[in-house]
């Protein structure tokens, strides 16, 4: 039976991070992923300023297109915003998870092509029942649907309509360097610079409905993107919006995803996930697990005020269609936003 320090449940970016942090605070670390490297996802691929931070001070360098602001277009109407200091990066989700797992890997930390659903935890550890695995903490990093949090009982039920994403790729070049959101009468279209010849198409939805049939909602942009250059399959997510009674159950403590999420409105899954990750760590190695969960609360504070806002707006028919005139009459306030989630 192996005996790390810690055993992080899930291979993605949160994961990941949280291994290498731990990694390198010289926490002995195991990596439980079943899917094979790169795993990619349902992602609008757009990193914000802070999470090209993090992941600079990971000593980590990620391929990608340069982002200047953010965009919203309805119709003729636009609104844009600059972010002010630094620039965010337009990153296929598959050489992000790369990159986090070569670097785990040269850390010396094993990642076990293990799948985990249930386990057992006392008051010295936590045991992943017929796997051979016992960590003295387990950290859950298994996704949106975490089934780490389902088989605890700690899920909350959301009251709100569900939102999903899909994701497409186009071989088309870039035509602006920002993330430009489109909004429709049901939907939001993100459209992430990736390279010269790439772009991706995220839509976040209402409507259970196909691709295509949602992104004639969008006739400017569907001009943009011919059928021809799909380079990609559809990706899907959702429900998006997902509770968690708390971070930390005992030997347990949930990063990323499973540690609860509002909305990818706002584009800051990454960096919230990778800021996790950190005060995690951070706190393992004080003695004070605990506090995790006040840390996790007061970090994700902004975004879950600012995109719960937000999206409850969108979801009024009152309010929904004049977002984006009011931020073109208000772009200060527009670009005070964008700054203040990036």
């Amino acid at each position: 039976m192996t005996h790390p320090d810690l055993l992080v449940v899930g291979g993605g970016p949160a994961g990941l991070a949280t291994a290498l942090h731990a990694a390198r605070a010289g926490l002995d670390t195991v990596v439980a992923e079943p899917r094979p490297a790169p795993v990619d996802k349902a992602c609008g691929e757009g990193l914000m300023p802070g999470a090209v931070r993090a992941l600079t001070a990971l000593g980590l360098h990620v391929p990608g297109h340069p982002l200047t602001g953010i965009r919203y277009v309805q119709g003729h109407r636009r609104v844009q915003a600059e972010f002010r200091h630094e620039q965010g990066l337009g990153v296929r989700r598959t050489d992000l998870h790369r990159t986090l797992h070569r670097a785990v890997l040269d850390a010396g930390v094993p990642v076990l092509p293990l799948r985990v659903d249930g386990v057992r935890q006392d008051a010295t550890g936590v045991t992943v029942p017929g796997a051979g695995l016992r960590a003295r903490w387990l950290v859950a990093a298994d996704g949106l649907h975490s089934p780490v949090r389902r088989a605890l009982g700690l899920g909350r039920e959301t009251r709100t309509a569900p939102r999903y994403g899909l994701r497409r790729h186009y071989a088309v070049p870039p035509w602006s360097a920002h993330v430009e959101v489109h909004w429709g009468p049901d939907a939001e279209a993100y459209v992430t610079p990736l390279g010269p010849e790439l772009v991706g198409v995220a839509l976040l939805t209402t409507r259970r409905a196909p691709y295509d049939t949602q992104l004639v909602d969008f006739p400017g942009l569907a001009a943009r993107l011919p059928p021809h250059a799909a380079v990609t399959p559809v990706r899907g997510a959702g429900p998006l919006r997902q509770r968690s009674r708390t971070r930390v159950h005992g030997r347990i403590l949930f990063v990323g995803d499973a540690a609860g999420y509002v909305d990818a409105l706002t584009g800051e899954g990454v960096c919230l996930a990778l800021t996790g990750a950190r005060a995690l760590v951070a706190n393992l190695c004080r003695g004070t697990p605990g506090r995790y969960d006040a840390d996790w609360s007061r970090a994700t504070r902004r975004y879950r005020i600012l995109t719960d806002l937000l999206v409850r707006a969108r979801q009024q028919p009152a309010l929904g269609p004049h977002i984006v005139p009011v931020a073109a009459r208000l772009p200060r306030l527009f670009g005070a936003v964008v700054n203040a989630l990036g």
